[in-house]
């Protein structure tokens, strides 16, 4: 987004061109917490950082709502919606990780009020992964006014990573006000599988992980450890859908491994929102 921000716009381009209902921020996990975690101490960034680190997640996450606003007013397409994307503090897929309520509280009033500020439409908070956390982040984003939809990560048993209770993030999600429940970043199968725990109560639907995720990677420590050794093309995941929408989902989405093709084949999907 600073070097090519061309490139970026383009693909929300491509996406809004697709057909999609929902545009999603490209703010995954962009927090200060990525800068600062390759440093010992802010001291110690901005002594050997490049210049502007301590701000640089504010000024991307505003340079992506910018971007996004841009390839809306270019197509044309001012009935999608853009989401701005919150996630886990951490890595998604490490909830061990997270930390405390009042610290994740904090940080994530900083990112809601950045993306209500620059735009958005609604609030993704996307792949959480503890109840604490996505308390902290679901408290965040009511003060922005702004409607708000929360996704988990799930682990293999079918609950959250951190090995609470799905159904009770659930609950705690749709008390607080979230006005719809996905499950996102696992594979398809999985996703499917937890649909009944999240279609209860109101708007709910799934964003499958389609891509190969086979670790140990450069994270030795990373999990859930799934690989994918089925394809995921288009066509496969719209017919897919079409049995998820007649199960309950009102959402349907193309996770990581996707792209502006998955989105354009569930455009077809009757009863959908992509």
């Amino acid at each position: 987004m600073l070097t090519d921000a061309d490139a970026v716009r383009a693909l929300y381009v491509e996406y809004l061109d697709a057909g999609c209902d929902v545009l999603r921020t490209n703010t995954f996990q962009l927090n200060e917490r990525i800068y600062l975690d390759v440093f010992r101490d802010p001291a110690h960034m901005a002594h050997i950082g490049a210049p502007g680190l301590e701000t640089r997640h504010a000024d991307l996450t505003k340079r992506a709502v910018e971007l996004a606003l841009e390839a809306r007013k270019q197509t044309g397409k001012t009935r999608t919606a853009i989401a701005g994307v919150m996630a886990p503090l951490e890595h998604c897929f490490r909830p061990d990780l997270s930390p405390d309520h009042d610290t994740a509280r904090q940080e994530h009033n900083e990112l809601a009020e950045i993306l209500a500020e620059s735009g958005v439409d609604i609030i993704l908070i996307s792949s959480m992964n503890t109840i604490h956390e996505t308390r902290a982040a679901i408290e965040a984003a009511r003060l922005t006014g702004l409607p708000f939809w929360v996704s988990f990560v799930l682990g293999p048993e079918g609950e959250l990573l951190s090995k609470e209770r799905l159904a009770h993030a659930v609950d705690t999600a749709r008390h607080m006000g979230a006005a719809a429940i996905l499950i996102e970043n696992v594979p398809p199968a999985a996703a499917a599988a937890a649909l009944k725990k999240v279609e209860e109560g109101g708007p709910a639907g799934l964003i499958p992980h389609l891509g190969k995720y086979d670790p140990p990677s450069w994270k030795f420590e990373f999990f859930p450890r799934f690989a994918q050794t089925d394809e995921w093309p288009p066509e496969r995941l719209a017919e897919e859908a079409h049995g998820w929408v007649h199960h309950g989902a009102r959402i349907v989405g193309a996770g990581f491994g996707g792209g502006p093709e998955h989105v354009r084949a569930l455009v077809g999907v009757q009863g959908a929102t992509s």
